[in-house]
């Protein structure tokens, strides 16, 4: 896997980025509470349109006051987060992990919550540290699906498949259907085409992220050709190449830092 990766063109720069989870499983530490002049992330749109939220998120008491207080570390930390979102859309993976590392360093309660952090480092090489963050964010919300699949695919590039399985996190159970099935597919072993097929008529969020898990199931195989076919496919659907989701984005970067061309 490549390293680092050059700026992506095709990246919006004039909104921050949506993240891929709902409110419920959100970083509570930067839903807007902090006054900033950047405008908030509002993570995980698609889930909304296929379910209500899990559980309704109370904001903690110390993210309140420093709201109240007008606490700069943890404002710059949530603006910190939000230009990493950025940096990581453009495909500066490398700059979007300095600034969320920056984030942990002005306040480190945004660990528990930075997924996206554990994105940058897969695309980085860094398995072990990506599955330990992916590991922190489960334990602080132990119904996220996307999260035990990607602490899958850092150990399996560790350990190997037959071994990352074995200490595949269980959560609860995905609201979408695409979800639930690529979560049994990862946990379980399976045809990954089958999981394209079964969404391939369905809504154009599910049939996005029915092919790029897909993809992603056949690279920790090692299949390289098909993992190309399908996260292609994924980038090239209706909902890859014009939703602001995040993983939208993040298709595009597993791309690019692939050296895929879109042609």
């Amino acid at each position: 896997m490549a390293a680092t990766c050059s700026s992506l063109s095709f990246a919006s720069t004039s909104s921050f980025p949506h993240g891929f989870r709902t409110p419920a499983t959100a970083n509570p530490l930067s839903l807007g509470l902090l006054s900033s002049p950047i405008p908030h992330a509002n993570p995980r749109p698609s889930r909304l349109a296929l379910a209500l939220p899990r559980r309704l998120f109370l904001p903690s008491a110390s993210a309140i006051w420093d709201a109240l207080t007008g606490g700069n570390r943890a404002r710059d930390a949530s603006i910190a987060v939000r230009r990493g979102m950025l940096l990581f859309r453009q495909g500066d993976v490398a700059g979007s992990l300095a600034e969320f590392d920056r984030a942990i360093e002005l306040d480190p309660r945004q660990k528990a919550y930075l997924w996206q952090r554990g994105l940058s480092l897969y695309y980085l090489n860094r398995f072990k540290e990506g599955a330990e963050q992916f590991r922190l964010d489960v334990a602080a919300n132990p119904n996220d699906t996307e999260e035990s699949i990607w602490c899958f695919l850092c150990e399996a590039q560790l350990c190997g498949v037959e071994e990352a399985r074995k200490r595949f996190l269980e959560v609860g159970q995905d609201p979408r259907p695409v979800m639930r099935q690529a979560y049994n597919l990862f946990k379980d072993g399976g045809d990954p085409e089958k999981l394209v097929t079964a969404f391939s008529d369905g809504r154009e969020n599910e049939y996005f992220y029915a092919s790029l898990y897909a993809g992603l199931f056949y690279e920790s195989q090692n299949d390289m050709d098909a993992a190309k076919l399908n996260i292609l496919a994924a980038c090239q659907s209706p909902y890859g190449s014009r939703s602001d989701d995040y993983m939208a984005s993040l298709a595009k970067v597993h791309c690019l830092c692939r050296n895929w061309s879109f042609s």
